[in-house]
């Protein structure tokens, strides 16, 4: 769906979903190492709540074994104005349009990678720091998402 059309949200709120370090995992005296960025999407049907939210996942790993793991959501809440041009309450279905969802992933990223520096601070974990990441290799479609929920209308 290709949607020119602007849609207005805001921040609404940050959460971390999960950080994790793997003791006995990580050997510093070793350099190969990896990660690999995780990118997905949920949203609250509920039209009075009108919320997207964005999820990127990141997994440090050495020798195909991840030692640092940290996922964080950002949920955004979309203006009432805009939201019947991304969700359809007949089919229940919610259609970001490609540069709204890569525009939420940047603004993930970035929250992402100041979270990582906070839960990381005055440990051996903090030299790990999240490259630049291109995010039209993380999203490459309109992102459609259902649900299954019957939503009443009022």
């Amino acid at each position: 769906m290709e949607n020119k059309e602007q849609i207005t949200f805001a921040l609404l709120h940050i959460s971390t979903e999960q950080f994790a370090v793997i003791p006995g995992s990580y050997d510093d005296k070793k350099e190969d190492l990896e990660f690999e960025t995780i990118v997905r999407f949920g949203f609250d049907p509920d039209p009075d709540k009108r919320i997207v939210s964005s999820f990127v996942a990141i997994h440090f790993k050495q020798e195909k074994n991840p030692f640092l793991i940290l996922e964080i959501a950002c949920h955004f809440q979309i203006v009432s104005e805009h939201w019947s041009k991304i969700f359809n309450t007949e089919t229940n279905v919610l259609t970001l349009p490609i540069g709204l969802a890569r525009h939420f992933v940047m603004l993930c990223v970035g929250t992402l990678r100041g979270v990582l520096h906070a839960k990381t601070e005055n440990s051996v974990y903090n030299k790990f720091y999240l490259p630049t990441i291109n995010v039209n290799d993380l999203v490459k479609t309109d992102i459609v998402l259902v649900t299954e929920n019957n939503i009443e209308k009022k």
